[in-house]
């Protein structure tokens, strides 16, 4: 029989409101922004005073010594007995309402929770000023339990009394009462309560959490390990949260962490702090180091916690040092992002944070070099959405591409980060992935904050004006009106029988221009309006506008399809052009690279290692299975960002060659045979076409053949259908990091939702 991880219990109001004054019960929410309505918490009372049941709670027991402290605590930080998993915002309403203590808003303001009864009606309200002069009401119920009971209830029946002509009688005064009473004696409220063992590990706790919450909201390892700080080491979570705070409180003085970017939460920063700390991106084992277990033998040690928060701390001061923090947000300026407009990834942001924190801490690179290094990577990441999918398992690979550096060398450190980035944007993402990506309607697409991105780099003016784009998007001047113009408007679209949100909308249709100027255009004919306003530019700024606005030469004159594709390709070679500008003049090689150059890599988010097409080589015949690996293969680097499959290669970069595969192919056994047999593969197993969107060459090394098939980002969702099977292709693969994965339902539609918008 399995062991029971909980015991079922009860508590009376006023003993969870004792436990949590005299800290053996955790709720640190009550210095956080609450985020319950005042109308909410009038429910939660009402719903009390009749009797409903108000849903269970869910405590943990920390299995801390008695008279344990906190991590760097005094005398009085205690180590509480029990944590609040579920029930914290009910539990904080109660405490506030009954203690009188404030609560933090979400706009971090510090408020009072006032709750009116009305004991004639029996209703509770939230106390406004109307509820204030009215005799009928205790405008507060806090006072019943303030020590001022009596005195309370007096005023009440006499304000009541004077306010009515017929005096209320003594029989209608008990009632009333009886009723006041009623209220106060809801400190007996009887609660259910779920203790959690000490035992149970915080993936269990998580799962219990879900089957029991109605909302079914999922913990986080985040959540545990914040959670874990509040027991072990309060003052290190409020000092998250108090960066937090006065990065969007408004009343906030002096220095602190507002930024055009990103509000940062606790969350974000506890991730820089781990990165930073342990070199760890998954945050699955760094709760039991916490903790103080050792990963071997399991064993919990106090002597082990105390060290592993230590590192924590030291890490988490370096994290929130404001020098740190805004040095390393001009590399976002430096890159051409000017604000949280042309953010898609809060994530690229806060890892580029942790890469920027090792180079400066740990390597001790000068600031004005890492600048440049970390504007490159934040703006590869960025646009290729690095950190989309499985975002903690892809900077857990980054790290690991680093931890091995020593100290002192901090070359090796930057020369790491640009071969990650030139492996990334090689010459096929320019000419083949990015203009396939640019092949979207989405306003949010990072792609297009790319091309934003590099216009301010490069310097460039709004389409028709005089007004630098950078200007318009600095958050710091006065605001001004820049619009996305239709280049082609839609209501000459609708004329020629072209609607439809994507293909009006396009990226590719869209410029920069001043609004003054996008009004006069308004759904004019391009091959009419273009020739009068580029004649007022004159000449030489027309062509500086041409190149910026990537305008093909006689655009306007050009069929809507052919114009869209034409400028994509132009998009594509204008970002190319504005990224070579981070590089400090240093001349970048984009060219194809060799067998050689790839075999020199690991496999990663954009190259992958396949021994075979055909050929089971453990097992020593033909294996279909292998088709339908080269299959998921293609379609997870579709899926993502692109890339190179080599085949005839194994996992460690030793070439095995096609020599199997082709004796496989019947009748035509050479490599022409060998890309036939790819192409009808690929185009038989996948939901789109792959011709333009997949290449494939023949490299020698050795005397073995191997093939090279460059894969673009599809501008749409591919999804793959088995081998030998005649359904409809509904298998989902993506490349993340180094492994191609299957994404299934909402999985799937945050990705979708995310990747293409």
């Amino acid at each position: 029989m399995p062991t029971t991880l909980y015991r079922d219990t009860g508590y009376s109001l006023i003993h969870l409101i004792e436990g949590i004054k005299h800290g053996d019960i955790a709720l640190p929410d009550i210095q956080r922004p609450f985020v319950w309505s005042a109308t909410k918490i009038r429910d939660l009372f009402d719903s009390m005073y009749r009797g409903y049941p108000i849903g269970t709670l869910m405590f943990w027991e920390t299995g801390a010594e008695t008279g344990a402290r906190q991590v760097g605590g005094g005398s009085t930080d205690r180590v509480p007995k029990l944590l609040i998993v579920d029930g914290q915002q009910r539990l904080t309403a109660l405490f506030a309402v009954i203690t009188g203590r404030e609560v933090v808003s979400k706009s971090f303001e510090s408020r009072r929770i006032r709750i009116a009864f009305n004991p004639g009606a029996q209703t509770f309200d939230v106390t406004d000023a109307a509820i204030e002069r009215s005799p009928e009401y205790i405008p507060d119920i806090t006072k019943l339990w303030d020590g001022s009971y009596k005195s309370t209830v007096r005023e009440f029946l006499q304000a009541l009394d004077d306010s009515r002509e017929a005096k209320t009688t003594r029989e209608e005064q008990d009632i009333l009462e009886e009723r006041i009473d009623r209220v106060r004696d809801l400190r007996d409220f009887r609660f259910q309560v779920i203790e959690l063992n000490a035992s149970a590990d915080e993936e269990q706790v998580a799962d219990v959490f879900v089957r029991i919450n109605s909302e079914g909201v999922k913990l986080n390892q985040a959540d545990f390990i914040l959670t874990l700080m509040s027991v072990h080491w309060e003052e290190g979570r409020r000092l998250f949260e108090g960066f937090c705070r006065a990065a969007v409180d408004p009343a906030h003085k002096g220095a602190s962490a507002r930024n055009p970017y990103l509000d940062p939460s606790p969350d974000q920063l506890l991730r820089a702090t781990v990165g930073l700390a342990f070199r760890r991106g998954r945050l699955q084992n760094v709760y039991s180091l916490l903790r103080g277990k050792d990963l071997d033998t399991g064993k919990v040690s106090a002597n082990r916690r105390d060290e592993q928060f230590a590192i924590l701390k030291a890490a988490q001061a370096h994290v929130l040092d404001l020098m740190h923090w805004h040095e390393f947000l001009k590399c976002l300026a430096a890159a051409g992002f000017r604000s949280s407009r042309m953010i898609s990834s809060s994530n690229a942001i806060i890892y580029s944070y942790v890469l920027w924190l090792i180079g400066r801490c740990y390597h001790g690179i000068d600031i004005k070099a890492l600048r440049s290094v970390i504007a490159r990577w934040f703006f590869m990441a960025h646009t290729t959405g690095r950190y989309t999918s499985s975002p903690e398992s892809q900077i857990e690979a980054d790290l690991g591409r680093i931890g091995q550096l020593a100290p002192a060398d901090g070359e090796a450190f930057m020369a790491e980060l640009d071969r990650i980035v030139r492996s990334n944007f090689t010459g096929d993402y320019w000419d083949i992935s990015l203009p396939s990506r640019l092949d979207t309607s989405s306003s949010r697409s990072p792609v297009l904050f790319a091309y934003w991105a590099v216009l301010n780099v490069l310097d460039a003016e709004l389409l028709f004006s005089d007004m630098r784009i950078r200007d318009m998007g600095d958050p710091s001047g006065a605001r001004r009106a820049m619009e996305r113009h239709h280049l082609f408007p839609k209501g000459f679209l609708a004329q020629k029988g072209i609607a439809g949100v994507r293909q009006t909308n396009a990226i590719a249709n869209m410029a920069f221009l001043d609004w003054p100027d996008n009004a006069s255009i308004s759904a004019g004919d391009p091959a009419v309006y273009w020739p009068r306003m580029s004649e007022l530019l004159g000449e030489d700024r027309t062509k500086k506008h041409m190149y910026w606005h990537a305008l093909p030469i006689g655009w306007s004159d050009l069929d809507y399809e052919t114009f869209l594709e034409k400028r994509r390709g132009l998009m594509a070679r204008v970002i190319r052009d504005g990224f070579e500008r981070l590089w400090d003049g240093k001349p970048q090689d984009h060219g194809a690279k060799s067998l050689a150059d790839y075999l020199a890599l690991e496999e990663s988010q954009t190259l992958e290692f396949k021994s075979s097409a055909r050929w089971n080589v453990r097992a020593g015949m033909a294996d279909k299975k292998m088709e339908q690996v080269i299959v998921k293969a293609v379609c997870g680097l579709l899926n993502a960002e692109g890339g190179t499959l080599l085949i005839g290669v194994d996992d460690d970069g030793k070439v095995l060659g096609l020599d199997a595969d082709l004796g496989t192919l019947g009748k035509k056994q050479d490599l022409d045979g060998f890309e036939l047999f790819l192409r009808q593969l690929l185009d038989n197993a996948l939901s789109v076409p792959t011709a333009g969107k997949v290449r494939i060459r023949f490299e020698s090394s050795g005397g073995k053949d191997v093939c090279l098939v460059s894969v673009a980002s599809s501008a749409k969702p591919v999804f793959a259908r088995p081998v030998e099977s005649g359904g409809k292709a509904s298998d989902f693969w993506v490349r993340v990091g180094n492994q191609t994965k299957q994404l299934h339902g909402d999985e799937l539609v945050v990705y979708t939702d995310d990747h293409w918008g």
